[in-house]
């Protein structure tokens, strides 16, 4: 009895592994790869580990099969498992390592293109997590994107990004830094066309779906331009990290050792500019966006945040030229027009202060009238442009209840009518 025994336990350790004698290199993997046709995957496993021990005999085609039947094999199983995916994305790699070194092709095509789709489907995932705020996974996934074939850094970029979407300003200063160390600007062709009904310009994947777009009659005025540079941003978002870190002094070097590089890129000074006005300097703020603006006259919107530095240094008489030029630029603009009817109308604390300060005299009567008039032309004054910003934004709550205490006062039946729209804005009855 005992030696029928050890027979069958031979006999089941022959069945369900490899022993010494059979284990070489060249056996195993002709059995992984049988498996792995047959999607017996555990089989494969076994098979791929018997193979393990000896590979460092094993020749170089070899190896980079073992690699590929492992990659294989680890994706199957991975799931949502990153590290199983950078186990089987690893191994894809070191096919296609090795084969480049031995001057071999065999696995190549195919670990590429199976390396290609697991970094796909990171991607996918990445995006799902996004949209689920789930900034965290994103950015994990979005890195091991770019681990995995670093010629892609704009994964490093997108994992920076949704690191501070998750607030984990650590991860996104070192994934920053390494994207500072790499010269990452982000910069590339866009194939972009306009929408004939919209008006839109659309950014397309490709040369080839936005030629198509344009042939189905959809768009029209096809057109390839270059993105904007992402480094101003990226000095930009490392020196807010700082300060939101309370290095001020590292914030500030981190703009001027970009600067050294693109002396007049004006992303950077944009960046340098937000910097100074977060820390509290809004002369220095508005000091470098009149240089940016000197060197860009026609943009409404860097006049418009002139404006803006202009008023929180109390020169309100400034901040309406800015405001009023941007206008000119751009007369739709709405936050400029908003703010020009703010200005206009701030000037009326002064004028009810002084009448709520005057006795009951005939001079004072006829200072009250004065005063009167003054505040009903104030108000008239302001009324244009909050008529021209609800031109453009119709549903400006602030600005048709404005509008409506204005003509109240000025006795304007128009105030009923921006009483209704507030209602109806507000669900009043």
């Amino acid at each position: 009895m005992k030696t029928k025994f050890i027979v069958v336990l031979f006999l089941a350790v022959s069945a369900f592994g490899f022993s010494q004698k059979e284990s070489t290199p060249k056996q195993a993997l002709k059995a992984a790869n049988k498996a792995l046709k047959s999607g017996n995957m555990d089989v494969a496993s076994e098979a791929l580990k018997a193979a393990e021990g000896q590979l460092n005999a094993a020749d170089e085609k070899m190896k980079a099969q073992y690699y590929f039947f492992k990659g294989q094999v680890v994706a199957a199983s991975a799931g949502e498992s990153l590290e199983k995916i950078e186990s089987a994305a690893n191994a894809y790699n070191k096919t296609i390592e090795i084969e480049k070194a031995a001057g071999g092709s065999k696995y190549t095509a195919d670990a590429s293109q199976k390396l290609q789709l697991l970094r796909q489907s990171l991607v996918e995932n990445a995006i799902k997590d996004q949209n689920a705020k789930n900034y965290k996974g994103a950015s994990e996934k979005l890195y091991l994107g770019y681990t995995t074939n670093k010629a892609d850094t704009t994964y490093l970029y997108y994992a920076a990004s949704n690191a501070v979407n998750d607030k984990d300003y650590d991860t996104a200063l070192k994934y920053y830094k390494e994207l500072k160390s790499l010269g990452f600007s982000g910069v590339k062709k866009e194939f972009v066309a306009t929408h004939k009904e919209t008006g839109k310009v659309d950014v397309f994947e490709s040369k080839q779906i936005r030629d198509l777009s344009v042939k189905t009659g959809d768009y029209i005025k096809p057109e390839t331009k270059t993105s904007e540079s992402r480094k101003g941003e990226i000095a930009k978002n490392i020196a807010l990290i700082y300060m939101s870190q309370g290095k001020d002094e590292e914030a500030i070097a981190a703009i001027e050792d970009a600067k050294k590089e693109n002396p007049e890129d004006s992303a950077l000074k944009q960046a340098e500019a937000d910097v100074y006005y977060k820390l509290g300097n809004i002369a220095k703020y508005k000091e470098i966006m009149e240089q940016i603006v000197a060197n860009d006259p026609e943009n409404p919107d860097l006049l418009y945040n002139l404006g803006v530095s202009a008023s929180r240094l109390g020169d309100n008489d400034q901040a309406l030229g800015y405001y009023k030029k941007a206008l000119e630029l751009k007369p739709d603009y709405t936050a400029a027009q908003i703010n020009i009817a703010s200005i206009i109308l701030s000037g009326e604390t002064k004028i009810v202060d002084e009448m709520n300060g005057l006795g009951t005299s005939s001079s004072d009567n006829r200072r009250y009238d004065e005063l009167t008039k003054k505040r009903s032309e104030l108000y008239k004054t302001a009324v244009p442009y909050l008529e021209g910003a609800l031109k453009s934004s119709p549903d400006n709550v602030e600005a048709i209840r404005t509008l409506m205490n204005i003509f109240y006062q000025l006795d304007d039946p128009k105030a009923g009518e921006m009483k209704d729209r507030l209602k109806a804005l507000e669900g009043g009855n």
